[in-house]
């Protein structure tokens, strides 16, 4: 969902441009006040702010901001930008997000195999063990034997090689 925040005369015109271009639904918000209470109410992937209001409303911009969570802002200047740029711009951010999110995503994951990698490779190796030492009553070598199979599949799971 995509908020845009201005008194402009060309927010309905941008709003629907926006929701054509994206095809997310898209609210409008005249004011600060007015997009800090839609901000609580609701998420959203990215703002729009007018550049102008940011200006003329320094301090309503800052607590606004603060309800803003995750969404991205893109800051234009509706007095020179044409509806068109501001779907180039808003369209640019997004593009942008998707890649960081997915970015973070690999890293996250990668730093997660290599956490887990570890900690496998010492199960299976004292699964091993005790397994290889023929003390262990049958039910507990069964039970071994699970353990042993989960942890290769985990290690499977997780792209582990060897």
């Amino acid at each position: 969902m995509i908020l845009l925040i201005t008194p402009s005369s060309k927010a309905q015109e941008c709003v629907h441009a926006l929701q054509e271009a994206t095809g997310e639904p898209a609210h409008v918000a005249g004011s600060f006040r007015q997009a800090a209470i839609l901000l609580r109410a609701q998420e959203y992937a990215a703002l729009v702010l007018d550049q102008n209001l940011l200006d003329a409303e320094p301090e309503e911009s800052e607590v606004m901001l603060e309800h803003a969570a995750t969404a991205i802002p893109v800051y234009v200047n509706f007095a020179i930008s044409s509806t068109q740029r501001v779907v180039r711009e808003l369209r640019a951010a997004l593009q942008r997000r998707k890649r960081e999110v997915a970015s973070a995503r690999n890293s996250a994951e990668q730093n997660l195999r290599n956490e887990l990698k570890s900690n496998v490779t010492a199960m299976l190796l004292s699964c091993e063990m005790a397994l290889e030492t023929g003390e262990l009553p049958p039910s507990a070598q069964a039970k071994m034997r699970a353990a042993y199979e989960q942890a290769l599949d985990i290690k499977g799971k997780l792209g582990i090689a060897g």
